[in-house]
């Protein structure tokens, strides 16, 4: 009967060519290793965002009158509101976690370099568009940090030239920030921007199972097959992966719920001390920083003194990274043969990243914005001098299969 109702089925819809082209019948290199449970691990994070968050909208009140007001209601009142809003709030901070980890591997073992520059180009719009997602939740809260938080950010588009001010009133749909912004970002939050994020994740999953994936070896596997035209250095990603996936899932749910039990506040960094207070527009509060995914960002925005350079320095800083595939001139993908140079230079990347990250949290001094300032020059000189470091090291011999 079951196979019958199938045929019914792919009759009217390929769902078994779904099945077998990206799983069954998708041939992955053998020697995935633990940087590559992140892809589906954040694919587990964001079904857990949009499953929390539907819930959440359920009592939830988006009005600058009501608003800090349901949040209370649905952490003292609602059956199980308390945790859904927990998993909600760390799952927004464990989607970055593991989307950082996941472009990490992907500048690791070259996961951008030709043919799929189209894989990271939509990887990189889908980290785009989970900022804009994340900031416009940080908002729905009302609290005081989410009030002062987004008055800052906003504020940073009066700095364009000519078209700013008006700029910034359109976003706020206001003159300052209430409940009209409130208002509209929920409705991006909510709607049309988890719209456009899954059609990215769509597209992403597409663009990668045409050209199949990389491997710590940067190894083409398409290029060695049997007779029947499977790669000799290839397994199907179900069940071997799928199962090996369960695996990752299992430790990561392990810690995530930890810190949703124990932890969720994680010591004000995902969730501040301040937006347990309401939003007060005449209260300013003592140390204004944004939510440390985004302090990398924050930090670059402050190191530079003039507030229009710091806007592009910042929003370089992002943009930087969709020309990637195109800045790497190096013959070997994966950093296992590149030359000294490009791995001197990833560490210092990363470095620099951190110490951006800490440094977005902490209130700014002399000694802290000179250290921005070199954090800054590092970063940008990663990608700018990519070009000629690249090219100039000396690679070791690329094996023409995996080595495991």
């Amino acid at each position: 009967m079951m196979s019958k109702f199938m045929e019914w089925v792919d009759a009217r819809f390929p769902a078994t060519k779904m099945w077998e082209e990206h799983l069954s019948k998708y041939y992955a290199p053998k020697n995935f290793n633990f940087f590559y449970f992140f892809g589906s691990l954040a694919l587990l994070v964001l079904v857990n965002q949009i499953v929390t968050g539907v819930w959440l909208t359920m009592s939830y009140t988006p009005s600058a009158e009501e608003a800090f007001a349901s949040v209370e209601y649905i952490m003292r009142d609602v059956e199980y509101g308390w945790i859904l809003r927990y998993l909600h709030s760390t799952g927004a901070s464990a989607f970055f976690v593991v989307v950082y980890l996941h472009m990490f591997r992907g500048l690791l073992y070259g996961s951008y370099q030709k043919p799929r520059e189209l894989v990271w180009i939509f990887g990189m719009l889908i980290y785009l568009m989970l900022m804009a997602e994340a900031f416009m939740g940080y908002l729905l809260p009302w609290g005081q940090m989410s009030y002062w938080g987004a008055q800052v950010i906003i504020s940073l588009f009066g700095a364009i030239p000519v078209i700013g001010a008006d700029l910034t009133q359109w976003i706020r749909g206001d003159y300052l920030i209430s409940g009209i912004t409130l208002n509209r970002f929920f409705a991006l939050h909510v709607v049309a921007l988890p719209i456009v994020i899954l059609g990215l994740v769509v597209l992403h999953i597409l663009a990668l199972h045409e050209v199949g994936s990389n491997n710590p070896d940067g190894v083409e596997i398409k290029k060695k097959k049997d007779a029947n035209g499977i790669p000799l250095d290839g397994i199907p990603f179900h069940p071997y992966y799928t199962v090996k996936d369960i695996v990752g899932v299992v430790v990561f749910l392990f810690v995530f719920c930890f810190i949703v039990f124990f932890f969720p506040e994680m010591g004000g960094y995902f969730l501040e001390k301040p937006n347990f207070e309401v939003a007060n527009s005449f209260k300013t509060p003592a140390h204004i920083a944004p939510v440390w995914y985004f302090t990398p960002f924050y930090a670059i925005l402050r190191a530079i003194p003039d507030k229009l350079m710091g806007v592009i320095a910042m929003g370089g800083a992002i943009a930087v990274l969709f020309v990637l595939p195109w800045l790497d001139r190096s013959p070997v993908k994966s950093m296992r043969y590149k030359g000294w140079l490009s791995k001197i230079w990833l560490l210092v990347f990363c470095v620099s990243f951190v110490i951006l990250g800490v440094l977005g949290v902490l209130a700014p001094t002399p000694g802290r914005t000179l250290l921005s300032q070199v954090c800054t020059f590092l970063y940008f000189a990663y990608f700018i001098l990519m070009p000629f470091y690249t090219r100039m090291e000396k690679t070791k011999p690329v094996p023409e299969r995996v080595t495991g």
